[in-house]
Order: structure tokens, then sequence, then C-alpha cells
């Protein structure tokens, strides 16, 4: 019996006061109540729940509201550029002719090139970025203007080892270079 005893007393006095008694006892209460109330709750339904489908689709627009698409059907507008000012085709090509740079040139003089062609916001991404690291030397080919709007046009080069994808915009009708995506080949 004084085994017994001891063995209580230790349990009591000594695992049930340190961190792991009061782990455990708190794991008891946890699931304790989770089986209480799985108990009082009866058989659940299994096609309820969130990782079924929904049984109809999902709007987020009345039906009645008419077109809700994002694309138009007509032509996009034309680029708008403030009088005297270069066109976006323009100012692509000097971007990447000065993005493919010299041989020799410094990162200094390299991001110098791109800042008066660059909108503040990419100049500040490529900030530390090295021209050695631009995986083209020229460009193959002619220059894709693609409009988006009359103040956003995306344009395409085809460079020999790629093509670059340039996003020019012109909030005041002088457009800059905002975006800059390259796409091996």
């Amino acid at each position: 019996m004084s085994a017994v005893r001891r063995a209580i007393e230790f349990l009591v006095t000594r695992v049930l006061r340190s961190r792991f008694g009061i782990a455990l006892a708190l794991a008891v209460v946890v699931f304790g109540v989770i089986g209480a109330a799985r108990l009082i709750s009866g058989p659940g339904d299994p096609t309820d729940g969130l990782s079924n489908r929904p049984s109809r689709p999902i709007t987020t627009v009345a039906p009645t509201a008419g077109d809700d698409g994002a694309f138009s059907t007509g032509a996009p507008p034309s680029p708008v550029t403030r009088a005297g000012e270069p066109r976006p085709e323009e100012i692509a090509e000097r971007f990447v002719a000065a993005w493919l740079g010299k041989p020799g040139v410094t990162a200094d003089q390299w991001q110098e090139g791109l800042r008066p062609l660059s909108t503040p916001a990419l100049t500040e991404k490529l900030a530390g970025a090295d021209p050695s690291g631009v995986p083209a030397g020229q460009v193959n080919g002619d220059v894709t203007l693609r409009p988006r709007t009359e103040n956003f046009v995306e344009v395409l080069v085809p460079l020999d080892a790629g093509r670059l994808r340039l996003e020019l915009v012109a909030p005041d009708g002088r457009w800059l270079v905002d975006a800059v995506d390259w796409e091996q080949e």
C-alpha cells in the first residue's frame, strides 16, 4: 500500500505542479470538451464543411447588371503623347539601348543612363542592379507596341537571348518605363 501512496504523492506533488503536468492537464481538458461536444451534437453530415464545392457558381455581380466583362471589343485607344515629347516606341528604343549598355560601363553610369527614361519607382528597384547581369547583348527585330490605355502601353523587344517586356506609363503625357520583365527563350 505504501508504494501506491508514494506514487500518488509523487504525481500530486511533483508531476502535476511541473510545466509538463500543466500541459498534460490542459490537453485532457481540451480533448474532454471536444469529445463531449461531439457526443452531444451527434453524427454530422459529411457533405457539410469548407472542403466541399458550392452547389451553384459564386457570382459577384447581379446577373441583371449587364456586361461585367473586363475586356472591350473595340480597338484599344491610341497612346497620348504631350506635344514635343517622344512617342512610347522611341522611349522604349532609348531605354533598351541604355539597358543593354556598352562594354565596360559601370553600374553608376548604367543606372544614370536609365534614370531619365524610368519612373522613380523603377529607378528605386534598379538601384542595386548590375549591368553585367543583363542577359542579352543586342536587339533582334522590331519593337512591338501594345496599347492598353491612352496612358499605358506594353512594349515587346526581341533580343538575342530572349524578349524584353517593358511597361510604359504617361500620367502627364510624358512616357516613362515603369516595369521591366525578361522572357528567356
